[in-house]
């Protein structure tokens, strides 16, 4: 009997929840290759790293597209499955991607661990607040508060710039600085302005 209830959560599945796992299993995988560089040094397989958050992002994408098409088909985890999956793809990994690549400074680590809570946070404000902000005749969210976590994307490709540039150490970074005893790394503060501007009040509309 215990298995079949297991087995009944994966049956409760659609399409559109597939994806939504496609996308948190491209976050994980990313994140483990990130430690496996951090780990041997090699860089083989980051590029792969690189390569999985945009798919990432292709996943989650295409989930909400098939979930409006999914007529009478409505997943009752979806919501929950998405913000999770984004906190992966969107959050985590981004983060530890600039860990691996040298913002290891003692500041650096504010800097990323800031952003993640800021994700976290803009998360739970849109699942909290999207029937406030949602069309009283569609029922549709007109419009985001803060951007959107996917937004982070655009870390990743910067990050993907000054990798293939092999300028981890160098002019990309505008160099390391020591503050109250701890490092600082000024790409870090990027993070920072995208983790800002995720929890900020500024209304994006929904295309």
């Amino acid at each position: 009997m215990t298995s079949r209830r297991h087995l009944s959560m994966l049956r409760s599945y659609t399409a559109a929840d597939a994806l939504t796992i496609g996308n948190a299993s491209c976050g994980t995988i990313a994140i483990f290759l990130c430690l496996d560089f951090v780990a041997t040094g090699s860089a083989r397989y980051l590029w792969v790293a690189f390569f999985l958050l945009p798919m990432a992002l292709v996943c989650d994408v295409l989930d909400g597209y098939v979930a409006r098409t999914q007529k009478g088909r409505q997943s009752v985890l979806g919501g929950d499955l998405d913000s999770l999956a984004d906190v992966i793809s969107f959050g985590v990994a981004p983060a530890v991607l600039g860990f691996t690549l040298g913002l290891r400074g003692g500041w650096d680590m504010v800097c990323l661990t800031y952003f993640v809570v800021c994700g976290v946070s803009r998360l739970a404000r849109f699942n909290a607040t999207a029937a406030e902000l949602a069309d009283e005749e569609t029922g549709k969210v007109k419009y985001f508060e803060g951007t959107p976590i996917p937004t982070t994307i655009v870390i990743v490709g910067v990050l993907a710039i000054a990798f293939r540039l092999d300028q981890i150490d160098g002019m990309l970074w505008f160099g390391s600085y020591r503050i109250a005893g701890a490092d600082l790394h000024p790409m870090a503060l990027l993070y920072v302005a995208s983790g800002s501007a995720m929890i900020s009040t500024i209304r994006i509309p929904k295309l």
